[in-house]
């Protein structure tokens, strides 16, 4: 049976994170009030792992302009998380929580846990300010996801969250038309 998370609620959760030289204690709660990026990955010190987190660092103001934060998530623990900060160039551009997940709760909870393996899909979920699911996207390990693709699917997501009645068609920027789905509109798209 596949389900979607979709317009679900954020599960509830405790972790530590690495985040600006600190560990910090995380809740679902620190979640809410602004929007929130869920980035799962499989694993620290891999290979397309660190090119996806870079990705994201190197566009991590952008994200904050619209008042999204970033938690990057894998099954590692937040002292690996420190390490691989420490001892990568291109990870320690992350200004963003690295979320340890070592018992899984987190990843399970999003339904990206590879059981066997003890590992994370590349899942990407996309939370409004009261904790409600609206983006989700799931790849297989090879495939590294895009931070650029992923700021223009929020921004459709704020847009459609504070106007109410339209909605955005495929590859919609800001400032493009939008639609209002109504009757008159049917067939003539």
């Amino acid at each position: 049976m596949n389900t979607t998370l979709i317009n679900t609620k954020l599960k509830t959760f405790k972790a530590t994170a690495y985040h600006n030289g600190d560990f910090k204690a995380l809740t679902e709660q620190d979640l809410l009030g602004k929007w929130s990026v869920v980035f799962f990955y499989p694993a620290d010190f891999t290979f397309v792992c660190p090119t996806e987190l870079g990705d994201l660092a190197d566009n991590y103001a952008k994200f904050q302009e619209l008042g999204v934060e970033i938690y990057s998530v894998s099954t590692d623990t937040h002292f690996a998380h420190k390490a691989w900060h420490d001892s990568s160039d291109t990870i320690g551009k992350v200004q963003f929580p690295m979320i340890g997940d070592p018992t899984g709760t987190i990843t399970r909870n999003f339904g990206v846990m590879i059981e066997e393996d003890g590992l994370a899909l590349r899942g990407t979920f996309v939370m409004n300010p009261e904790g409600e699911i609206k983006i989700v996207e799931t790849h297989d390990l090879g495939i590294g996801r895009s931070a650029t693709e992923l700021l223009r699917k929020i921004q459709a997501a704020q847009y459609v969250a504070s106007h109410d009645g339209e909605v955005c068609p495929a590859a919609w920027q800001p400032g493009e038309e939008t639609l209002a789905p109504s009757l008159d509109l049917v067939g003539k798209i």
